[in-house]
């Protein structure tokens, strides 16, 4: 594939390298002749110095025929611009690093749709996820920013026996806002069907709107959880994102900040969480906060060494989880030798998602599963296709393929039997590999 990326930091030169070791065409754009240099002199790639907002060097770049423009400077202002400017200019897919929350919160503006980028990616909410969903359930299945936050995809571990586990799925009478998605049984997963059982241990991927997620995991089963204190050490935008997404469970969370004003802003966005004004890079302070008496300390500092160090200190306070962010690959084989629990790479993360969006066509996105059988696809709808002649409930569609969020420009939500997909529509969809390319040429092909 031609991809350009414009931005050759940190984030940039790791995006491109990856790509040139899977054997895609890149071209990198940054302002600054030293960078461009030593991107010459270490890939193999086109490197252009010159100002990403500028059409002229977009132009040059060749993003006309870009299958894909990653936007990644440090600035979100001209990765928003630069995006905009490549998709009307004619690359496929447009996508730009954010890391203000502002630009991805809906409720003020949709930034996404106005300036017509296929996806606005903010590496550090992706990483606190990540973190998240490690402390929620480690090896639980991770969907990132599916449906912009409007829905969730929730694993929920059936974990005693009652009437959940005495009835069909159907029978179950679970609201239109909620779906059931895979089971997962004894290592094997599968997609779930109206007559499907439920059984102890199985985990179950279930689809629901954010608010419905404390309900359903009582419906499901799931016995009240022993409210777990959390220390987060850092309150950068990782860590603002991992407390906000924590607030919404039963945790007990605290957020150790060393800027002054950084907390009163914190404390102004957070409902939940006590934030304290302290460095957590200290012994001495991790003591006074009593870290040792939490379950589990989770290193957000913004530098490798600090929240290694952190979470050693805090392990030999007495801490029984530690988990950290982790930017070099290098540091991987040590982390766990010297007491962190869960190491969360932020260039792992954002390189699954970049590769899964590396498609053709009106495909978005395919990410695969854990068992590799069923994957999760975004597309989407092509004008005058099959499937848009009908309603969902008369289609005719293998088995093992499940409908499980409709995107039109007013609204995201889990669709019904009695909807009928337009153009412009985008889905998600998960399907058994086997049946994925007649599956996506039904929504794709023109009749």
């Amino acid at each position: 594939m031609n991809i350009v990326i414009l931005g050759a930091g940190t984030v940039g030169t790791s995006i491109a390298e990856m790509l040139c070791e899977r054997g895609h065409s890149v071209t990198v754009v940054d302002k600054k002749a030293s960078r461009i240099k030593v991107i010459n002199a270490e890939l193999d790639v086109r490197a252009i110095t010159g100002s990403a907002s500028q059409s002229s060097v977009l132009f040059q770049a060749g993003m006309s025929t870009a299958d894909m423009c990653l936007a990644v400077t440090g600035v979100d202002e001209v990765n928003i611009v630069s995006a905009s400017i490549s998709k009307a200019m004619g690359a496929h897919r447009a996508i730009a690093r954010v890391y203000a929350p502002v630009f991805r919160d809906l409720s003020t503006f949709d930034y996404q749709e106005h300036f017509r980028i296929d996806r606005l990616l903010s590496l550090e909410h992706l990483t606190a996820l990540e973190l998240a969903n490690s402390l929620r359930d480690p090896g639980s299945i991770v969907i990132e920013q599916f449906a912009r936050g409007s829905l969730e995809a929730r694993e929920i571990v059936i974990r005693q026996d009652g009437p959940l586990t005495h009835k069909k799925l159907v029978e179950l009478k679970l609201p239109s806002s909620v779906r059931v998605g895979t089971i997962r049984r004894e290592g094997r997963m599968w997609i779930a069907a109206a007559d499907d059982h439920l059984q102890v241990g199985d985990r179950v991927l279930v689809f629901s709107r954010p608010e419905d997620v404390a309900t359903i995991k009582t419906r499901f089963g799931q016995p009240l959880e022993h409210r777990r204190t959390v220390v987060i050490a850092g309150g950068g935008e990782t860590g603002f994102h991992l407390a906000r997404t924590l607030e919404r469970e039963r945790f007990r969370i605290m957020l150790l900040e060393s800027d002054e004003d950084r907390c009163q802003l914190l404390a102004r966005h957070l409902n939940h969480t006590e934030v304290v004004h302290a460095d957590a890079s200290r012994r001495e302070v991790l003591q006074e906060e009593r870290v040792g008496t939490a379950e589990t300390f989770i290193g957000c500092l913004g530098n490798d060494q600090n929240n290694i160090l952190a979470g050693v200190e805090a392990r030999d306070l007495g801490t029984p989880q530690i988990m950290a962010v982790i930017a070099r690959p290098d540091y991987a084989q040590v982390v766990g030798k010297l007491g962190i629990d869960v190491a969360v790479s932020e260039r792992e993360v954002m390189a699954r998602q970049i590769m899964s969006f590396l498609q053709k066509g009106n495909i978005v996105r395919r990410q695969t599963l854990p068992g590799g059988d069923i994957e999760l696809i975004e597309l989407d709808v092509a004008a005058d296709s099959l499937c848009t002649r009908s309603t969902l409930a008369d289609y005719k569609l293998p088995a093992h393929c499940l409908l499980v969020a409709l995107f039109r420009k007013e609204f995201v939500r889990i669709p019904t039997a009695t909807d009928q997909l337009q153009r412009g529509d985008r889905i998600v969809l998960l399907v058994e590999n086997v049946h994925a390319d007649a599956v996506i040429a039904f929504f794709t092909e023109k009749a």
